[in-house]
C-alpha cells in the first residue's frame, strides 16, 4: 500500500528544517527545493515517508502538520488536493474548465 505524506492542517506543506536536513541525508539528494510540493513521486518518496514516520510532529515546517495517508494497491494514479493548506489524497479523475 503506497504510503503519502500530506498536510492535515489548514496552512500549508512544508518541511522543517530539521527534517529537511533529514531527507536530504536519507535521500543522498545535494539539492532540493524547500517549499511546497504537491508532486505525487515526491509525497510518496520512501525517504519522505520514514523522516516523518521518525520525526512525528516536529516534521512538520512553521504552519504544518504532516500525516501519512495510505493509497489503496488497486490505485496506481492518484493526486494530492488541499483547501486553504490541508490536504487529502484523491484518485486522479479528468477535469474541465472554461476558457
Amino acid at each position: 500500500m503506497p504510503k503519502v505524506v500530506v498536510n492535515t492542517c489548514y496552512g500549508g506543506f512544508s518541511l522543517s528544517p530539521d527534517a529537511l536536513e533529514r531527507y536530504k541525508k536519507y535521500s543522498q539528494r545535494e539539492k532540493l527545493e524547500y517549499g511546497y510540493t504537491d508532486d505525487p513521486k515526491f509525497r510518496s518518496d520512501p525517504h519522505l515517508v520514514q523522516v516523518v514516520l521518525e520525526m512525528g510532529d516536529m516534521a512538520g515546517g512553521r504552519v504544518a502538520q504532516l500525516g501519512i495517508a495510505d493509497v489503496p494497491d488497486d490505485v496506481t494514479d492518484f493526486i494530492i488536493q488541499e483547501y486553504d493548506g490541508k490536504e487529502w489524497v484523491a484518485e486522479a479523475h479528468r477535469t474541465w474548465c472554461a476558457s
